[in-house]
């Protein structure tokens, strides 16, 4: 037997700086930089992706380091509009006003994209307010429910 049917684990180095015993494998096609197991690598990714979107908000947004985390703890991590986006998949954007240029908050991107369409014009959205809370078909022709609606196949 030649030396290559051998296998030799060495610790991953951030595993073994804090004690624990996961092992990296010289089998491996790809090996993780540094010789990192693959959840010390995931976790070093994840804070070199974190700190490179603080350096980017920062340049672009004006914010100080460690701001847009701030702002995502005291929104309670969602959007500040539908309450629904946690930012998990996708960062919530910097919503910012752009006569002013002021940082307004964290939205997620369909919201948005609502503010913008509406050209952050009040009055729009207290017209869209009013259509839902009042639309137009009750006032003008009393209430309908939609043929889909109704739970048979009528056609009306």
């Amino acid at each position: 037997m030649g030396g290559g049917g051998l296998l030799t684990r060495k610790p991953c180095p951030d595993c073994a700086a804090v004690g624990r015993t996961r092992y990296k494998s010289c089998k491996c096609a790809r090996p993780h930089p540094a010789g990192r197991c693959h959840t010390c690598h995931r976790a070093a990714r994840q804070r070199r992706t974190a700190a490179a979107h603080d350096a980017y908000v920062c340049d672009l947004y004006g914010l100080k380091p460690g701001e847009y985390q701030q702002l995502y703890e005291a929104q309670g991590g969602r959007c500040f509009i539908c309450q629904r986006a946690t930012g998990a998949t996708r960062r919530l954007a910097n919503d910012h006003d752009h006569a002013t240029g002021w940082h307004r908050g964290l939205l997620c991107k369909p919201c948005n994209r609502m503010l913008g369409h509406g050209r952050d014009d009040p009055a729009f959205f207290q017209r869209a307010i009013d259509y839902l809370l009042n639309p137009p078909t009750q006032r003008f022709l009393g209430i309908r429910i939609h043929k889909d609606m109704r739970g048979d196949n009528a056609t009306t």
